[in-house]
């Protein structure tokens, strides 16, 4: 068989990563809070393609979350506060883990909480749950004993939850930081020195949306997180900075809808990348990812989409 008849088959393209021990058959994940807990998309796309699957976050008790109005368009992207509404770990274990555990895709599940305890905890009751395949910690939340100053914005307390959850599981960990902060990269390392095998960035941006009828912010939050295309420029920035100040994968997360959106992302720095927003737009946004970087990977005749990995050229 000819070399150029090799390259028209799509079982030639490599598209394996590696996240610390997680090894993934492409870089293409859900992020978290936009695929549910993964059995929602089943009716619309082959989510055994995906290299991993991210569910929404899990608090150690349910949460109901913010009243509405909590979603709203805004031009390129969308605002939520939403609130991290979820079931709670315990609901999580016994009615979502299940038909997690049947699919042939690498399961990631987010965690959140109020205090170093809270992450402690929420870990402890995952650590021997099987189907779970790595960790991804959100420090964007609330800390409530330090008067609302979040986890992800002080190096100290970020490693602090780091090293919470590292001491409690064996699964890889991931850590995912806040765009709302003065420098994302001292975070970066100091996540790195908790432990963390991974990061993910970025998380949304703060933002805000007014009613000029009403006079009155139209989120019941008041403030919600932009998401989506309009902060696509402002994540792969924040990618290269970190994917330059660690030693550790970062996984790109922002804006990310297209093939040409995922390039972008791993030349930048990034081992794989989340798709969020894009989801609610397109429920196949995240396989025609896979698809489209397959063929990219082919069509380029790269040994491996790790090549792409770091290869902004500056000059």
């Amino acid at each position: 068989m000819s070399p150029k008849a090799l390259n028209s088959s799509a079982s030639v393209a490599d598209l394996r990563v590696s996240l610390g021990d997680l090894k993934l058959k492409n870089p293409i994940m859900t992020a978290s809070g936009t695929f549910g807990y993964g059995q929602e998309f089943v009716p619309y796309m082959n989510i055994h393609r995906l290299g991993a699957v991210v569910v929404k976050g899990i608090s150690l008790f349910p949460r109901s979350g913010n009243p509405p109005p909590r979603i709203v368009e805004t031009p390129c992207g969308m605002l939520n506060a939403i609130g991290l509404e979820n079931v709670g770990v315990e609901r999580f274990i016994s009615e979502k883990i299940p038909a997690l555990q049947a699919i042939n895709v690498p399961v990631v599940v987010n965690i959140l909480g109020d205090t170093v305890q809270e992450y402690s905890e929420i870990t402890k009751r995952l650590a021997d749950v099987e189907g779970i395949a790595a960790i991804e910690v959100n420090i964007s939340c609330p800390n409530v004993k330090k008067g609302g100053v979040a986890f992800g914005s002080v190096p100290k307390m970020a490693e602090a939850v780091t090293k919470a959850v590292k001491e409690n599981i064996s699964v890889p960990v991931f850590v995912k930081l806040s765009p709302n902060v003065t420098d994302i990269t001292e975070i970066g390392r100091a996540v790195e020195d908790g432990g963390a095998d991974a990061v993910s960035l970025i998380n949304t941006l703060i933002g805000m949306a007014i009613d000029h009828r009403t006079r009155r912010p139209v989120l019941a939050n008041v403030f919600g997180g932009l998401s989506g295309p309009a902060i696509k420029p402002v994540a792969i920035r924040m990618v290269n900075l970190v994917a330059q100040a660690v030693s550790i994968p970062v996984i790109g997360i922002g804006g990310i809808e297209t093939t040409e959106d995922v390039i972008e992302f791993l030349l930048a720095g990034a081992t794989a990348v989340q798709l969020g927003t894009a989801n609610f737009v397109n429920p196949r946004a995240s396989e025609e990812a896979v698809e489209g970087l397959t063929q990219y990977v082919i069509d380029e005749k790269l040994l491996s989409v790790r090549e792409l990995i770091g290869g902004l050229v500056l000059s």
